[in-house]
């Protein structure tokens, strides 16, 4: 089954005891048990919901895993994730992750015991001299955001097999359409479906998807002993998404071409940060390990004044938190999406105050480089 045909018929396609194309929003608690302990295979939502399973279904076959699983938000899929992990274990961690995933880790999750290395993951060697005997994954975010790093998942899984560890990777920017992480080593992928899964501002949501029965038994333990579930409604908007997600993936890819080549001549842009120009440090092996580069730019303009004119002009780009919708939308992430990592972390990073991310949307492509255009002016 091909891409396009499998985001349509992949997992539980439509309702068999009504014959309804569409998986039927299970807005329910609790199910009728027959006797204690005999029941339809649905007990209690937190535990499984049908809209939800329909969903986790899908994600599993798109992923290529064993199992997979919705989540509240993209930060409760990733906290569940750790939360496989015990007290005083070590992870090692890609150095410009997502600021929120770098807030629950260094904020929240060392309360607990867990602890954590971040490194340049684009460069193997760095990885290797972090491993000691505590250390039990590495979790890599590749794309990164917002600075677009490219790690080698093969490589860094085939490390961590032999290493005995186990190898997650944060799929949000690419997505299932574009990348699949499972089938290059890793052992669980997980997803912000807020962004490109969803792709319409209208749903938060996490997907993780393991690629073994233990993984599996252990991660719904813990999804059912915390109860960071997605809810019925917000499931079937997943599922309605996904449907969309390979025309929406190309669509932005087009625009984005378009919009790179402009960026690059421009003279108010110092630098553009993008995995499919043949500049980027790890373009080969984007090229090798994923079937398209993405929407997402980060570009520098100088200085944070010259960001908030840019801003200030815009019309087709909105500011706002976020990526991966139809529409286009504009941030900088040193004063938002990585407001939480210390100024002298980002400054390490890259991470300038002139840094300006696009999430490049379905908008006409000519519309949106007037725009820039405008703005950069």
């Amino acid at each position: 089954m091909k891409k396009k045909t499998q985001l349509i018929h992949g997992g539980i396609f439509g309702d068999e005891t009504t014959g309804a194309v569409s998986t039927p929003i299970y807005q329910v608690s609790t199910y009728k048990q027959e006797s204690v302990g005999k029941h339809k295979g649905f007990e209690y939502s937190r535990t499984g919901n049908p809209t939800r399973f329909a969903l986790e279904e899908l994600i599993k076959d798109l992923e290529g895993g064993e199992r997979g699983f919705a989540f509240a938000s993209g930060m409760a899929a990733i906290t569940a994730v750790m939360m496989l992990f015990d007290k005083g274990d070590h992870i090692i961690m890609t150095d410009d992750v997502y600021g929120g995933t770098f807030r629950v880790i260094t904020k929240v999750l060392n309360r607990f015991g867990l602890e954590a290395t971040f490194v340049d993951t684009s460069d193997i060697n760095n990885i290797k001299g972090e491993i000691r005997p505590e250390t039990k994954a590495i979790y890599l975010e590749t794309p990164t955001n917002p600075l677009l790093k490219i790690s080698d998942i093969q490589a860094i899984a085939e490390l961590a097999k032999n290493s005995g560890l186990l190898t997650i990777v944060d799929n949000t920017f690419s997505t299932p359409y574009w990348q699949n992480p499972l089938a290059l080593g890793a052992d669980i992928v997980l997803h912000s479906a807020t962004k490109y899964i969803g792709g319409h501002s209208d749903v938060v949501a996490g997907l993780v998807v393991v690629n073994s029965e233990q993984l599996g038994e252990d991660l719904h333990f813990v999804q059912n002993s915390t109860g960071g579930v997605l809810g019925p409604q917000d499931s079937w908007l997943l599922i309605r998404g996904i449907k969309t997600l390979g025309v929406r993936m190309e669509e932005t890819e087009n625009n984005t071409a378009q919009i790179i080549a402009f960026l690059q001549k421009h003279p108010a842009v110092t630098k553009v940060f993008y995995p499919g120009l043949e500049t980027h440090p790890n373009h080969e092996i984007a090229k090798k390990q994923a079937s398209g580069f993405g929407g997402m730019v980060s570009f520098d303009v100088g200085s944070a004044e010259k960001a908030d004119e840019v801003f200030s002009k815009v019309k087709y780009f909105t500011l706002a938190e976020s990526l991966g919708a139809v529409e286009s939308l504009i941030s900088i992430p040193a004063r938002m999406t990585h407001a939480s990592i210390p100024q002298e972390r980002r400054a390490e990073l890259g991470i300038t105050e002139g840094l300006i991310r696009i999430s490049v949307g379905l908008e006409d492509a000519e519309d949106l480089i007037e725009d820039l255009a405008n703005a950069l002016k």
